[in-house]
């Protein structure tokens, strides 16, 4: 059996496609733009590079970009302040405040001051409870992503026992919420449960999102399961033990190219339905 490709890179670019006309259709419609805001607090190399990535994508749909550069010394006062400037911007439509930022900050209550129909990256805590009770909000960038890149291939959660491994607020616990939103039963684990091989192997669908190198290995999964790697790490590997899987799991998303490019995405998808919403 050779495992489906959940291709990520090939799914982003479809839906840009489509984004690229919604865009053009909005700005002759209102002659204004969608502006997603960015603010990079420090000079961390790849968060950087993160945030150029997601200007990059913006402009691929004919969207705008405002990056917001913060030095080093910035407190949670100035970066709190710089929020509400952008939450107070009618041009502004969609905030990203990039993680992590320099430790004096608060990073936390800077994340809830987002308001929430500029929350497009799905950081706040009032966005993660109205996701979790399905309420309307915009999820989490990664997860609803993957979402989107499962509903894509038509791979039904529905009656399923998905096990997720990682519990961040951004990626393992929004995850698991949307998922048991699609009817999965879901199990939640991380890298201190004991017996984790034991429940991984019970797992129709595996989520890895524990943020350490190829943790979760081959053979604690079953023949058959979706794979969904959420991890990225020097080498191009991810969190789980890929490579023997190719021909084992019914459907994987490959590391590179499977779930990052739907983050980005997500999050261009999201700025754009913002905008939508504020632009009437």
């Amino acid at each position: 059996m050779t495992a489906l490709v959940l291709d990520g890179k090939l799914c982003a670019k479809d839906t840009e496609t489509r984004l690229q006309a919604q865009v053009a259709e909005l700005k002759e419609r209102t002659g204004c733009t969608p502006i997603l805001a960015t603010i990079l607090v420090g000079a961390d190399p790849a968060s950087a590079t993160y945030v150029k990535m997601k200007g990059n994508a913006c402009r691929r749909v004919g969207m705008d970009s405002m990056a917001i550069e913060l030095p080093d010394t910035t407190t949670t006062e100035e970066l709190l302040k710089t929020i509400q400037d952008l939450n107070d911007n009618q041009d502004v439509h969609g905030i990203l405040l990039q993680h992590p930022v320099p430790e004096q900050i608060d990073e936390r209550l800077c994340f809830d001051a987002i308001a929430a129909h500029k929350d497009v990256d799905g950081v706040t805590c009032l966005g993660f409870g109205r996701m979790a009770m399905q309420e309307p909000a915009y999820g989490a960038a990664t997860p609803a992503g993957i979402m989107r890149l499962l509903e894509a291939y038509d791979i039904d959660l529905e009656g399923k026992h998905a096990v997720v491994v990682g519990r961040s607020p951004i990626l393992g616990k929004p995850m698991s919420m949307m998922m048991l939103n699609a009817n999965a039963t879901v199990t939640i684990c991380h890298s201190r449960t004991k017996n984790l091989a034991e429940l991984i192997k019970q797992a129709d669908v595996v989520v890895g999102a524990v943020g350490k190198p190829e943790f979760i290995k081959a053979e604690w999964i079953k023949d058959g399961a979706v794979v969904v790697d959420a991890g990225y790490h020097p080498g191009g590997v991810g969190d789980i033990e890929l490579a023997p899987l190719t021909e084992r799991a019914s459907a994987y998303t490959p590391v590179p190219g499977g779930v990052g490019p739907m983050t980005i995405n997500t999050l261009i998808l999201q700025t754009l339905e913002s905008g939508l919403k504020q632009l009437g």
